[in-house]
């Protein structure tokens, strides 16, 4: 016999008993489903207690076998071939609910797999010559492999664009909840927790963060995103903080604490030394529940405002807890009138010089300290009579006692100090 008419012969077979299979498959097609739609299931973590999601999945799979089985039946053009729309609808489920694309392709692929060995077990039940058997399956396994690769190309784009459409209509809820939170409007808590992703009733700090925008060693706002999980880390948080871009270079932050948990300031400067000196960060007084979401965003923003004002000098973390910086907050907002009270205040205590500061810094602390030398020696590590020196020279610049207008001398003393350059007067 010649053997390319037998070849060819063994084609034909093959090719007929590949026919065969496929249209006895549409009796089985459920039980098959099933078969695939349960070992998936349990291979993607992801999905397991998703009914809605474990539903989509079957209707995937079933359309899926069905469409590969009907174009093997009736020899349809692999490349003329659209995926079903079951399938499709669940790459869009998928992305909806962030589930990594992973998950998509291992359910093809270990439906390809599944669905090979479903066909070799009919085979070797109904056809008893190897190389027709042989030949069927390998024409199966190059159908699948054609019809795996179209599709899972295009479902997987249909997870890109929706995920990206997700993400964007995601962030703009998310913008919307957020605002109307900050703006006290009311709003049902449950659902602005699900749509931040962050649990409202608890207690908070709040922070704003910004970089240097010359930083060029990584994306700025990436730097930031790090950073507030590094000072989450710090703080003992027990879930994920929120952070919320607001520019390139800036954006506000909610750490969740526990209740009762102190706030080292000390250990959170350590935390931004460790990511250079372009970032910097404010911080607001901890708070509960919704009011203080609220109240410590305010206080993270006017301490930001402080230390913006205060520019190269601003200290690498401003807390609106530290001494003086609440009343700084208040004199940043009116430039001109922070001016006017440090000079009527401070006379000739008010230059920008090196020095003076160290007299102003003397004298803040002897006030703190109830004019008591040797308290104040104790807290700026000096002897009691240079605290003494510098007490009475700051008096003689001031050009006045230090009991004439208290509450102003000490306001005017913050505003130098967190300030800086925008209040002071140029030395001649």
């Amino acid at each position: 016999m010649d053997p390319w008419a037998d070849r060819e012969e063994i084609a034909r077979r093959a090719a007929a008993r590949v026919a065969d299979i496929a249209a006895a498959s549409s009796a089985q097609l459920d039980e098959v489903a099933r078969l695939l739609q349960a070992e998936l299931a349990d291979s993607i973590s992801e999905l397991r207690g998703d009914h809605l999601m474990l539903d989509l999945l079957y209707a995937s799979v079933e359309s899926n076998v069905k469409t590969f089985f009907h174009i093997v039946r009736y020899g349809v053009p692999v490349d003329t071939v659209e995926a079903p729309w079951p399938a499709v609808e669940y790459a869009r489920r998928l992305a909806q609910r962030e589930i990594s694309s992973n998950a998509l392709l291992r359910a093809y692929r270990l439906g390809h797999r599944r669905a090979l060995e479903w066909v070799a077990g009919e085979l070797a039940g109904v056809e008893p010559d190897g190389r027709i058997s042989f030949s069927a399956l390998q024409m199966l396994q190059d159908a699948a492999f054609a019809y795996i690769d179209r599709v899972s190309e295009q479902v997987v784009a249909e997870y890109e664009t929706e995920r990206e459409r997700w993400l964007a209509n995601r962030n703009t809820i998310r913008t919307a909840t957020l605002s109307a939170l900050l703006a006290g409007e009311e709003v049902d808590v449950a659902s602005a927790e699900q749509v931040l992703g962050y649990r409202l009733r608890q207690e908070h700090l709040g922070l704003v963060l910004w970089a240097d925008e010359r930083m060029t060693s990584t994306d700025p706002l990436e730097s930031l995103g790090q950073l507030i999980g590094a000072v989450a880390q710090e703080v003992g948080a027990d879930s994920s903080p929120l952070f919320v871009p607001q520019d390139r270079s800036l954006g506000w932050g909610w750490i969740p604490l526990r209740a009762g948990t102190p706030v080292d300031l000390d250990r959170l400067a350590r935390v931004l030394g460790e990511a250079g000196s372009e970032v910097k960060a404010a911080v607001g007084a901890v708070g509960a529940g919704l009011a203080g979401f609220r109240a410590t965003h305010r206080q993270a923003l006017r301490a930001h405002q402080v230390a913006v004002v205060g520019a190269e000098r601003a200290h690498q973390i401003t807390s609106f807890t530290a001494p003086g910086v609440r009343a700084a907050a208040a004199l940043a907002g009116d430039l001109d009138l922070a001016r006017d009270l440090v000079t009527s205040m401070l006379g000739g205590l008010a230059q920008d010089d090196e020095g003076v500061a160290r007299l102003r810094e003397t004298l803040t602390v002897f006030l703190q300290q109830n004019q008591s030398f040797v308290a104040t020696a104790a807290k700026v590590h000096l002897h009691k009579n240079t605290v003494k020196y510098r007490v009475d020279k700051a008096v003689r610049l001031r050009g006045r006692p230090i009991e004439e207008d208290r509450l102003d001398l000490e306001l005017a003393l913050a505003a130098c100090r967190w300030l800086g350059p925008a209040v002071l007067t140029r030395s001649p």
